[in-house]
């Protein structure tokens, strides 16, 4: 019996390796969807036609049977192996040299360099509920929030956030009130913008009670978005790197602590992973700098094992400070953790890092300038180290709506 062979499968604009997402992204924010797991370089960053090169070759061959595939199969072989080195191997005799005095290592390329780096963007508070969602729902069009960021975001590796309400059937349509929730398409609006991960550590995350968390968790995780923030790790692969998150909220705490089993659970994560990102729902509400308490805490965090600390509730923007470690003057003196405010390139190479708050990302409070602004944070890493911060600037000019700023 008679077949056709199917490429189908293979020439997926998303059918693509988790080691190429930042080349993918890049792609699908420049409009280009000609992507497919084979023809497609990492290395130079491109996009290549492959459809018009490899997937329509199956469109030219007819497979009449096992023995004419085979005879295809056969002359791709010969031609790819036997004759093909006659036309590119140089004419000239090549001499072997079994010496090794001439030969270096090779140094790597800028490209490489850069491949081999991962970006991951922070952002604060997202809101999806209330004057947001209606405001989505008036235009028709749930990627509304992300529309003037969405490229930018998409260009990272890895998107983090603070996601501030349960997405739920039948979300009500409101917006007043402190009750939030969004409804099952308001995901889009995420995968728009290329979140990958989110964190339901927040004070609106139970508007809608156990049953609205584990609703959200399964509506965002069906769609392929991790969840952290609800009593365990998180753990996102990109390369040969491992990040892990968590989420904790203690918003209205004036001097926050953990508990034992948090503790523990901060330790126990980061063994597992190579960078440790912990975000904090603390603080009180619109204040610009962070309370005693919380930095008593924040300092309690590094030491315990948390890499990056990202703060939302204050719906401001607030102050960062880097952490570094002291050994003592005596072998016997357990070292120390001391703060300090970053320079203008950021952190030096080997702290960490505490954001203690990031304000408003996507959010409907209208009614100040402090609750219109926020920031968002360009990661780079190069293995374990930090390589380069970039702090990007938000301002919400339209009901939910950020864009970035100078």
């Amino acid at each position: 019996m008679g077949y056709s062979l199917s490429w189908g499968h293979l020439c997926s604009p998303f059918n693509i390796n988790l080691y190429d997402r930042k080349i993918k992204k890049k792609c699908i924010a420049a409009g280009d969807d000609r992507l497919c797991n084979i023809g497609f370089s990492s290395r130079s960053n491109n996009c290549f036609d492959v459809k018009s090169l490899v997937c329509k070759v199956p469109k030219l061959i007819s497979v009449q049977s096992t023995k004419t595939q085979f005879l295809v199969l056969l002359v791709f072989t010969v031609f790819f192996f036997v004759l093909s080195p006659q036309f590119f191997l140089p004419t000239e005799k090549i001499v072997e040299d079994s010496s090794t005095d001439n030969i270096s290592s090779p140094t790597p390329t800028e490209t490489e360099v850069e491949d081999s780096s991962v970006e991951i963007i922070l952002t604060g508070d997202v809101m999806l509920g209330r004057s947001v969602m209606k405001k989505a729902l008036e235009l028709n069009d749930y990627s509304y929030p992300f529309v003037k960021v969405a490229p930018e975001l998409s260009k990272a590796d890895l998107v983090f956030i603070n996601l501030e309400n349960p997405i739920v059937k039948n979300c009500p349509i409101h917006e007043g009130g402190f009750k939030f929730c969004s409804p099952p398409e308001s995901i889009e609006a995420l995968l728009y913008a290329g979140v990958d991960v989110v964190s339901l550590a927040n004070n609106h995350s139970g508007n809608y009670g156990e049953k609205g968390i584990e609703e959200t968790v399964n509506y965002l995780e069906n769609k392929g978005i991790l969840v952290t923030g609800v009593g365990s790790l998180v753990i996102k692969e990109i390369g040969e790197m491992k990040f892990g998150f968590l989420g904790f909220d203690k918003a209205q705490q004036t001097n926050p602590i953990l508990t034992p089993i948090e503790t523990d659970l901060i330790k126990d994560s980061d063994s597992k992973v190579d960078i440790l990102v912990v975000a904090m729902h603390w603080g009180v509400e619109y204040q610009n700098k962070a309370l005693p308490g919380v930095r008593s805490l924040a300092n309690q965090l590094v030491k315990t094992g948390a890499d990056i600390v990202v703060g939302h509730h204050p719906h401001w923007v607030q102050d960062i400070e880097c952490f570094e470690i002291s050994q003592g003057v005596k072998e016997s003196t357990p070292p120390v953790w001391t703060s300090f405010a970053p320079q203008v390139n950021g952190c030096p190479k080997g702290s960490k890092i505490v954001y203690y708050s990031l304000g408003n990302f996507v959010f409907d409070q209208m009614w100040s300038e402090e609750t219109k602004k926020g920031l968002a944070v360009r990661l780079t890493f190069g293995g374990k180290d930090i390589i380069n911060q970039e702090l990007l600037p938000i301002y919400i000019s339209s009901v939910g709506q950020p864009e970035f700023v100078k």
